[in-house]
């Protein structure tokens, strides 16, 4: 009988498999952490997560419940999850980059009952709390905890797969985040998808071993890496963050089989001096997207394993997803592979036609099985009008623009929503306005992408200001945004202007705002800010 829960996965693999290892720390993300290096075998996992279980059951907590947790790529994140799963109550991650201003509103709109976090940064959470009104409260792991904010079961009464296991937040395009319910269903097909691919992605069930620098926060890690592993009875090896320099040794001494990238790793370990570390390793394929189309042959042999490159979103899940994962995947050619198995996909253009073959058009995807959305998020918290948009038509509609030739493969060419892609992270720039809105010397802000030769897009602001317009307001408002929000949303660059390009409705043209920001790119008048958007640490 198939497990029907993130916990009746990992006690199955456990019962299978109870002492192989499950999760993995290096010697260097125990340092940065200040915990133990060294492995944690399946039925320790198992326990841990039944202690979490019987403390948040004994505190109050309950099925329908959420609880915030910030514990970056820690293993003890995924114990609490399996034993906030086990009692039917859901995970919200926070992605330890969050500010003020974020924290503020994730904790405000998931409603939690409780957050969980590294003593390094219980003042803020409590500080944002405090914010919201809300009456909770903001402990560490190892403190007693408290019982749960009153009325705090929201999430919908389901049963099963069904049943809510986290809800993570993704940048909207038209406003602030928005929180993806993800049920069981969602976790649970994305191991079996992955542990199921086969061709050069295949997974074995000898004790495979997967490293990460991705964040758990994201549904890469949490779905495909974590979910994965626990199918296969593999260990999943989550580091810290991505450290050029020391990663091939991570990669052999971790004893690693395949690894998960985004597309700026590749190149940034293409620009480091050869090694002969560059093959002393075990890694079959890397799995991942945005490799630079120029470098992936060159990668591929020089380090020794083919870049599988896969598309998927935080909404669809494995619900939809497609990978170019077979032997005529057409290296450097930016090809995302073909629809497999259950997934249906098609383009279509602007006026919801179907494209031909090497035509543009945005494309919609959905489960081929009685039910079109089994696998993907189960709709947007609070937001009803955006999940009806989304799936208009029995499709989900996912704002990328791609197209496919006359054997079937798909390409992927733009964004069609108005995101700004930095290093792997989405970034809605009206969220990133509203946030500079709040400063008191900004009456009128716009952001837009431009280009970046490493991390892809770089957000840029054209802002229309009170008193000087000099550089020294630029670096402060950088400075200030960086205690606002994420380090990566923060303008890289911040031109001042005297008007802003509006419609007759005074909402900003986006095409026009972008020509500007390219235009200003080269002007001397504008500040660079990048130097100052490095990754705060607690």
């Amino acid at each position: 009988m198939k497990a029907e829960t993130v916990y009746g996965a990992i006690a199955e693999a456990a019962a299978r498999w109870p002492d192989r290892d499950c999760l993995h720390v290096t010697a260097g993300t125990a340092e940065v952490y200040g915990i133990t290096a060294g492995s944690l075998d399946y039925k320790s996992l198992v326990v841990e997560a039944d202690d979490w279980a019987s403390r948040l059951k004994e505190a109050g907590y309950a099925a329908g419940m959420r609880v915030a947790v910030l514990l970056e790529n820690r293993p003890s994140f995924f114990a609490l999850w399996a034993g906030l799963n086990k009692i039917g109550a859901s995970i919200v991650p926070i992605n330890p980059d969050l500010r003020l201003a974020e924290l503020e509103y994730l904790i405000s709109h998931a409603e939690v009952a409780l957050v969980i976090g590294i003593p390094q940064r219980i003042d803020e959470l409590r500080a944002a709390i405090s914010a919201t009104g809300l009456a909770l409260e903001a402990v560490s792991p190892d403190d007693d905890l408290p019982e749960p904010r009153k009325a705090s079961v929201v999430a919908e009464d389901r049963d099963g797969e069904a049943r809510e296991a986290a809800v993570l937040y993704t940048s909207g395009t038209t406003g602030a985040p928005k929180g993806c319910v993800l049920s069981n269903a969602y976790f649970l097909l994305a191991g079996r998808w992955y542990s199921g691919l086969g061709g050069l992605a295949s997974l074995t069930r000898d004790g495979e071993r997967m490293i990460t620098p991705l964040p758990i926060f994201h549904m890469n890690a949490m779905a495909y890496s974590f979910m994965a592993m626990v199918s296969v009875g593999g260990c999943l090896i989550a580091l810290d963050r991505f450290h050029p320099r020391s990663w091939w040794k991570d990669v052999s001494e971790s004893g690693a089989t395949c690894l998960h990238y985004l597309g700026v790793m590749p190149s940034i370990l293409m620009g480091l001096p050869e090694s002969n570390l560059d093959q002393a390793h075990d890694v079959r394929f890397g799995f991942g997207a945005g490799v630079d189309p120029k470098l992936q042959a060159a990668f591929e042999s020089r380090f020794g394993f083919p870049l599988i490159e896969a598309w998927a979103m935080t909404e669809t899940g494995a619900g939809a997803v497609i990978a170019a994962h077979t032997e005529d995947r057409l290296v450097g050619k930016a090809s995302l592979g073909s629809p497999q198995g259950w997934v249906e996909a098609k383009i279509v253009d602007d006026k919801g036609d179907l494209a031909g073959d090497d035509v543009s058009g945005e494309l919609l995807v959905r489960n081929g099985g009685s039910d079109p959305k089994y696998g993907f998020f189960s709709f947007y918290y609070k937001n009803p009008e955006a999940t009806d948009e989304a799936w208009e038509g029995g499709w989900f509609h996912t704002g990328d623009i791609v197209r496919r030739d006359s054997q079937g493969r798909y390409f992927f060419v733009d964004r069609k929503k108005n995101v700004i892609r930095r290093s792997g992270e989405n970034i809605a720039a009206i969220e990133v306005e509203s946030v500079l809105m709040r400063h008191p010397a900004i009456q009128a802000a716009g952001v837009a992408a431009v280009p970046d030769p490493v991390r892809g897009d770089e957000v840029f602001a054209c802002l229309k200001v009170s008193g000087s317009p000099d550089s020294a307001l630029a670096r402060e408002i950088a400075a200030w945004s960086l205690d606002q929000m994420a380090y990566y949303k923060v303008p890289g660059y911040i031109a001042f202007v005297d008007e802003l390009p509006l419609t007759s409705t005074q909402k900003i043209q986006r095409k026009a705002l972008k020509e500007m920001a390219q235009e200003l790119l080269s002007d001397d008048r504008t500040v660079v800010c990048t130097d100052m958007k490095k990754r705060q640490v607690a």
